[in-house]
């Protein structure tokens, strides 16, 4: 079958089948939106309970990310893929038979132990099996598989807990993930010559590192000063992110406008469409402009408007509340470009590290925002409860997205560093960083 010979062609069906693991970790780490009201009545917590239990899967994923850019580069993407997919739906299962709150965190904290490995293990595939002019765009597609299981994570969730109920949902969700890792471990090949084929025109050998050459690509990507900028910038735009679609989207259209969890997730759902739009198509033009932080400077500064729009107004027309959600979505693609500088800042077999550290950043904010607006909603709660689920006020959401609306400005204001470097920087500075010349 020519598929299957030809690398350029079989590449895409192994990413396909990594993408896979990946929609099904976005859907386990944004369905807490949809499930809220169910977990805070199954368990009985206050907002910042929910906000850790949400959290706890980003705190876990956050610190695994320099150790899991060690294992791509080390061990392989396939082998670190596989055994984080069995350990990441483990977790799932556990978490539909969990009978109380400590039961479900440490559940939850096992799906995002085990889902820590996938989106970098992907890169570091992408890195063996594509050319670095292709990098952008596929980072940027694999964002929009991570779309895909956004949307999931939304009403097709919604109306399958409303049938099946929340527990078995999740537990056959779990049950998938596992038929895909078994898939991943026989398909999948960490590179064209670990498939049989010749390397991929273009494509820079990946060499295996020693120990002593991971200690020295780890030292020379936590000297990099844009690694951090980078970092920041991740921190806050992805933290807003997994916050709004993840966990307090669907609760503040509930209840700022009286609608059901289905219909508020439709909203929702527009920013999983934003995100499946968004990424690749930015990452496409970002390849064929050769042109990085421009992209990020304008797509930051009209997320930072859609942001403050919702704080300033709180209670906007629902239709202006679904725009802000898909452009939240959309402009997320001119941060994932954050991912393609690292890699280009750096040597191709160290990617795994320089990619995983910077990802590691955007989850430590997914971890600390959803706890800090939920404290802020506790302190606004004025002790109503509905069917044992707290209402939170207008005010209290307000602030929340106060919140989010500055940490889209820290994102912008990293986002003008970057540029004013990039124009300060000569080309031939530009390609070495602290003595590692990227590739």
């Amino acid at each position: 079958m020519r598929l299957w010979r030809d690398p350029l062609r079989r590449r895409w069906v192994l990413w396909a089948a990594m993408g896979t693991l990946f929609l099904l970790v976005n859907a386990n780490r944004l369905s807490t939106a949809v499930l809220s009201e169910n977990l805070m009545a199954a368990f009985g917590t206050t907002g910042a309970q929910l906000g850790t239990l949400h959290a706890v899967f980003f705190w876990v994923y956050a610190v695994m990310q320099i150790p899991t850019g060690l294992l791509a580069d080390r061990v392989g993407p396939r082998l670190t893929a596989t055994a984080g997919a069995v350990v990441m739906n483990a977790g799932v299962i556990w978490f539909s038979l969990a009978d109380a709150y400590l039961v479900a965190t440490l559940a939850r904290g096992l799906i995002g132990l085990g889902g820590s490995v996938i989106f970098v293990c992907i890169l570091r595939f992408c890195a063996n099996w594509y050319r670095a002019d292709e990098f952008a765009t596929m980072s940027g597609a694999t964002f929009a598989v991570a779309g895909f299981g956004g949307v999931f994570a939304t009403t097709p969730l919604a109306l399958s807990v409303d049938a099946f109920g929340w527990r078995s949902t999740v537990g056959w969700l779990g049950v998938v993930g596992l038929a895909m890792a078994v898939l991943v471990f026989a398909l999948v090949r960490d590179s064209p010559v670990d498939a049989g084929f010749e390397r991929i025109e273009g494509v820079p050998g990946q060499e295996t590192l020693t120990t002593a050459q991971l200690r020295a690509s780890l030292s020379a990507v936590l000297r990099d000063r844009w690694l951090w900028v980078i970092s920041l910038m991740l921190f806050c735009s992805t933290g807003v992110n997994l916050t709004l679609f993840g966990l307090w989207g669907v609760p503040y259209v509930v209840q700022t406008y009286d609608v059901s969890v289905t219909y508020a997730s439709t909203l929702t759902l527009l920013g999983g469409v934003g995100l499946m739009v968004g990424p690749p198509a930015v990452g496409w033009l970002s390849d064929r402009l050769e042109s990085r932080v421009e992209l990020m400077v304008a797509g930051s500064a009209c997320y930072v408007v859609c942001l403050g729009l919702i704080a300033v107004v709180g209670d906007p027309p629902l239709p202006v509340v679904g725009a802000v959600f898909l452009l939240a979505g959309v402009m997320l693609g001119t941060f994932v470009l954050g991912y393609s500088v690292v890699k280009e800042r750096h040597p191709s077999s160290a990617s795994g590290i320089s990619t995983g550290t910077a990802n590691g950043a955007a989850f430590f904010g997914a971890a600390i925002l959803p706890t800090l607006m939920g404290w802020v909603l506790d302190a606004y709660w004025t002790g109503e409860l509905v069917g044992g689920v707290r209402v939170y006020t207008r005010t209290g959401y307000r602030i929340a997205f106060g919140i989010a609306t500055v940490a889209g400005a820290i994102a912008f204001c990293c986002t003008l560093w970057l540029y004013r470097r990039e124009r300060a920087t000569s080309p031939s500075e530009e390609s070495t960083v602290d003595g590692v010349t990227g590739e």
